[in-house]
């Protein structure tokens, strides 16, 4: 197992992405600190899934993008599975809008929930790794973040913001033994991109930028964050791996 013992995050992790390298982490021998802002059935179902793998699990609920809830749901890590040593800031969602007619509402609460969310977990997990000299802290971005996306400059800004964040955060970090990198998934079959899988002409353009010629299912996701959080990856940190079946190429 190449996660024994070790206590991880997984902010959104009821659902999708965050359910997979929730469960991922959980068979490979991690205790798991299930995140989730609305969905309580579903972060508890996976909480069962992990105790049933022989884990322990807590569900949190945290908005991410609250500084003080975010300091909460670390001390309950720390307290109920007894460390830290895994962060994933995951947590996300879009809110579509062009930018002549956007609000500053839909805008900040999506550079709230993705980059400032980000910020608040790392900060709050950081204090305690650096205190232990180790810790692996993984960002989710999007493909949106690297090449931008027509209907969400607010959700593509926070995408390009959290690989800067990355970026600065692993050369800050890297002296305590912390490693920091990004993991770019592409289409996955999860609920925000129905849209996206459901709609035949934006359907037929996703699908001929992948070179798979398929969409992602979460499970195929979740491998690249074991490998980062686990020490096969301890010599890795600053970096961007995509996992998009070659749409970025």
């Amino acid at each position: 197992m190449r996660l024994k013992d070790k206590k991880a995050i997984v902010t959104g992790g009821g659902r999708g992405i965050g359910r997979a390298i929730a469960l991922a982490f959980a068979k490979e021998g991690a205790d798991v600190l299930v995140n989730y802002q609305s969905n309580e059935t579903a972060a508890r179902e996976v909480v069962e899934s992990i105790e049933g793998l022989g884990r322990k699990a807590i569900c949190v609920k945290t908005d991410v993008s609250n500084y003080h809830d975010a300091q909460a749901m670390v001390d309950r890590a720390l307290q109920e599975l007894g460390g830290m040593d895994i962060l994933v800031n995951n947590a996300g969602m879009s809110q579509p809008g062009m930018l002549l007619t956007m609000t500053e509402e839909v805008w900040d609460k999506i550079i709230g929930i993705h980059l400032k969310g980000t910020f608040n977990c790392t900060q709050a997990v950081a204090r305690y790794m650096k205190e232990k000299k180790s810790g692996k802290i993984i960002n989710v971005i999007s493909t949106a973040g690297l090449f931008g996306t027509v209907g969400q400059i607010n959700y593509a800004s926070a995408k390009a913001g959290v690989i800067g964040f990355t970026k600065s955060a692993s050369r800050e970090l890297g002296r305590y033994g912390i490693n920091v990198n990004a993991i770019c998934p592409g289409v996955t079959a999860t609920e925000m991109t129905t849209k996206v899988r459901s709609d035949e002409k934006l359907k037929e353009v996703y699908l001929s930028r992948i070179q798979l010629g398929r969409f992602a299912e979460p499970e195929e996701i979740a491998p690249a964050f074991v490998f980062l959080a686990s020490e096969d990856a301890r010599y890795v940190t600053g970096q961007v791996l995509c996992v998009d079946g070659g749409y970025i190429g």
